[in-house]
């Protein structure tokens, strides 16, 4: 089964550079559309973690997600108190509609860019909607 995805969320995942056996973390994940679409992307020798910070969306995504893709995973979190060190680094972080990158909540957006730094390979890139359609964070400060 493939998701239906929507034209903002079916651009913002044709706009990432992936290939297969990249790892990827999706914040702010909702019921995991996305993220699966990701996961069918990078195959299986790639990673793909959604996170989000409602049970209920995590509880969505896990119950569609079933045993299809087992290199994708789904867990509840807030990014700006996520800890990484159980975590491999990911090649590419992606974001839309996260009130800690988006403006909303800009008290709360520094320590989320450190989280997401700290997620990350050296290499490892950001990218937010609020471009055309994604635009790509810089985290030289947060490294």
């Amino acid at each position: 089964m493939t998701d239906r995805l929507s034209g903002r969320l079916s651009a913002a995942v044709d706009a990432l550079p992936l290939s297969p056996g990249l790892r990827v973390v999706e914040i702010g994940c909702g019921p995991g559309a996305a993220a699966r679409e990701i996961a069918r992307r990078v195959g299986p020798r790639g990673a793909v973690l959604g996170i989000d910070r409602s049970a209920h969306a995590i509880a969505t995504a896990r119950s569609t997600q079933a045993d299809r893709l087992p290199w994708l995973s789904f867990q509840r979190a807030e990014i700006e108190e996520f800890v990484a060190s159980h975590h491999a680094r990911f090649d590419i972080a992606i974001a839309l509609r996260v009130g800690v990158l988006d403006g909303r909540h800009p008290d709360r957006s520094s320590s989320a860019l450190q989280c997401i730094a700290d997620l990350l390979t050296p290499a490892g890139r950001l990218y937010v909607d609020g471009g055309c359609p994604l635009r790509e964070v810089d985290l030289t400060g947060y490294r």
